[in-house]
């Protein structure tokens, strides 16, 4: 008698790991805008940040995932109020399935960050400290690790990504029920990200959303720690600096697509976010 061996399809492969991060930010920390050949999980275990990327502008809050995929160039801000810990883990996975986690943060069950946790916990078994250094090239492995560290490595975390993947229904119901005030906010986040190039008026917002301007102002800067005009500023801010960047439209024309109106109010709001005049900005970004 002949036993026949079945292949076993494997779907959600990593094939290689970049980093494992946990990083206690400061408040007011922010990265540049960043792409390169492999995903990475944002995952933040408390406060919130500012997320920038080609499929998600938002604020991803206490206990949020996103996952950015293969060169979609991101960054992130953190608010002036809040010096948030986040985790991040570079990977290697050409899987489509993850493809809608760049699209939108999910809020992890409690089983999924047992299992994030568990990930974290083998990759501290794996590569050696520091761990909360920003734009690390290589993490350097131990010399000596338990019995098969790196391979429950990969293992945890194909297992937590397949979990998210087949659990992503339940996990897009966790993140649009709670509470109501919070899925406003979210909703509000959302509609001012499509729109912040245009003029947005409080009063605007408020009669949309079905609130008041005290109730949206408190509530918004009690869940981000950051006022609702701070935000729609850094999102101008951070499209100013990427239009700048690219040369392709004048400073005038930038100020008049970000709905600025003048040019010399639009440098001097620049100016104050950044320390730089819009000129300044794009002398000081080729010359380096």
């Amino acid at each position: 008698m002949e036993f026949k061996l079945q292949e076993l399809l494997t779907p959600m492969t990593v094939s290689r790991i970049a980093n494992v991060h946990y990083f206690e930010f400061t408040n007011e920390y922010q990265t540049i805008d960043d792409s390169h050949n492999f995903c990475e999980l944002l995952y933040v275990d408390k406060g919130s940040i500012c997320v920038y990327s080609e499929h998600y502008s938002g604020i991803l809050s206490n206990n949020q995932l996103i996952i950015h995929r293969a060169n979609e160039t991101h960054s992130l801000k953190c608010n002036e109020n809040i010096s948030p810990h986040v985790i991040i883990i570079g990977f290697e996975c050409d899987s489509e399935a993850l493809d809608a986690f760049s699209r939108y943060p999910v809020t992890l069950l409690p089983s999924h960050r047992k299992m994030l946790a568990d990930i974290m916990k083998e990759g501290v078994n794996v590569f050696a400290p520091p761990y909360d250094i920003p734009n690390t090239l290589e993490m350097k492995k131990r010399t000596i690790y338990p019995f098969a560290a790196e391979q429950m490595l990969k293992l945890n975390l194909e297992s937590f990504l397949i979990s998210i993947v087949r659990d992503r229904e339940q996990l897009l119901s966790a993140t649009s029920a709670e509470a109501p005030n919070n899925q406003m906010l979210s909703e509000i986040c959302k509609y001012v990200a499509e729109h912040y190039t245009e003029k947005i008026l409080l009063d605007n917002i408020c009669f949309l959303f079905g609130t008041n301007k005290t109730t949206l102002c408190q509530s918004f800067k009690s869940e981000y720690g950051i006022t609702l005009l701070a935000y729609i500023d850094q999102l101008k801010i951070k499209e100013a600096q990427k239009l700048l960047l690219e040369q392709k439209l004048s400073i005038t024309d930038i100020a008049e697509k970000l709905g600025f109106n003048s040019i010399h109010y639009f440098s001097r709001h620049f100016k104050k976010h950044t320390g730089m005049a819009p000129s300044e900005y794009i002398l000081h970004s080729t010359s380096r």
